[in-house]
């Protein structure tokens, strides 16, 4: 009997002991292919990066300064994660954008955000400083803008009433300006693909900085030869999107001169484009706006804050801009250089066809950056480049 027990407990003991054996070895394959993960995104970031002024911040860093991403001083939150206030030992404030391991927004794109801001300086994008990857932590750094983004302002009742016509109109000449830049005089041709109000932050001045760039892409190499390419997944927000993005996939410069447009009318009107409308429920703004258009009504839509403070000609002249860019087929829309033209002279507009109106609805998930209610498709794509 005595006999029979002890060989019961030895064989548990014994199993116990294989047990945490395997433990560790399953730990510590674990372990070696998570720094592998991160060593190999070092080293992708590191090559990326090489020509920048980008630095890679600690972790124990990153903590400190946010106060270990204190709610305090959270600043946001989207399908990509969240992002952070945080300040350094020196003083400098700066905003982390810290990638859920939930999000939508993988590797893939943390990686391509980093490769292609690098690459860009201009005034009015966003500065991004830096970035970290350790474990399973991945974290953009980038200047911290106290006036957080567009939509906070143009979108509420009473922040927008700090907005008059003429810092309205510097806030649309320095987007398109941006887009310009991205387009056609940077190193690289860069399609945003996701050009929105909570995408366009403002520093302490007003001035206006496009952000995000995740979803961008660069099409054409150096050579700048070539407009446009297709991918076989959309991302973007709707509402935004252009209609041949949206339907077929093709996305270019005219896909973000599409959005422009949509991001102009919003801030004459004051309202989202996904904004319902009672004398037409299927309408949305850009539907509402081309029907008034039609009726020499336009200047009805400019927003009440702004109605006695705007010389009507220029505000007019933009509404007719943001119609010629909201066209329905991408060869009609202006280029962003003929954009900015066409916003810095008097001269006559030809007049715009009518625009694409892009169904309201949708099985996908809601963009939770902003609150605007707007869908957002943040998935990982692979583009089929087509020369041209």
């Amino acid at each position: 009997m005595l006999l029979i027990v002890a060989s019961i407990v030895y064989w548990f003991i014994m199993r116990k002991i294989k047990e945490k054996r395997q433990s560790k070895y399953t730990f510590s394959i674990t372990s070696v292919a998570a720094s592998f993960e991160e060593s190999s995104t070092r080293r992708e970031l590191d090559g990326s990066t090489r020509n920048s002024d980008l630095q890679f911040f600690e972790l124990r860093k990153i903590v400190a300064a946010t106060d270990n991403f204190s709610v305090s001083n959270k600043l946001g939150e989207g399908g990509f994660g969240s992002v952070y206030k945080g300040c350094l030992s020196n003083g400098k404030e700066i905003a982390v954008k810290r990638l859920s391991k939930y999000s939508g927004q993988g590797i893939e794109e943390f990686k391509n955000e980093v490769a292609i801001i690098a690459k860009l300086q201009h005034r009015n994008l966003v500065r991004i400083l830096g970035y970290c990857v350790q474990g399973e932590e991945k974290m953009l750094i980038y200047e911290y803008l106290p006036n957080r983004s567009l939509d906070t302002f143009i979108f509420d009742e009473t922040k927008r009433s700090l907005l008059d016509w003429g810092k309205c109109f510097e806030i649309i000449c320095g987007i398109a300006r941006g887009i310009l830049y991205l387009h056609q005089d940077s190193r690289l041709r860069i399609i945003h693909r996701d050009l929105k109000a909570s995408n366009v932050l403002l520093d302490n001045a007003m001035h206006p900085k496009i952000a995000d760039f995740g979803m961008a892409r660069i099409v054409g190499g150096e050579s700048g030869d070539q407009i446009e390419a297709n991918t076989n997944r959309v991302v973007g927000t709707y509402g935004y999107m252009s209609p041949e993005y949206a339907m077929r996939g093709l996305f270019s410069v005219k896909s973000d001169v599409y959005s422009f447009g949509v991001l102009l009318l919003e801030i004459i009107y004051g309202k989202r484009n996904s904004t319902y409308f009672h004398d037409d429920p299927s309408s949305n703004l850009i539907g509402h706006v081309w029907e008034l258009w039609k009726e020499g009504k336009a200047m009805e839509i400019v927003d009440s804050s702004l109605v006695d403070k705007t010389p009507d000609n220029e505000v007019a002249r933009c509404i007719q801009i943001g119609l010629l860019c909201v066209q329905e087929y991408a060869t009609d829309r202006p280029n962003m250089s003929s954009v900015v033209a066409m916003l810095g002279n008097d001269r006559p507009l030809p007049s715009p066809q009518q625009p694409a109106f892009v169904l309201k609805g949708s099985n996908h998930r809601k963009d939770t950056s902003t609150s605007e209610g707007a869908i957002s498709v943040n998935e990982v794509t692979i583009s089929l480049i087509h020369g041209r």
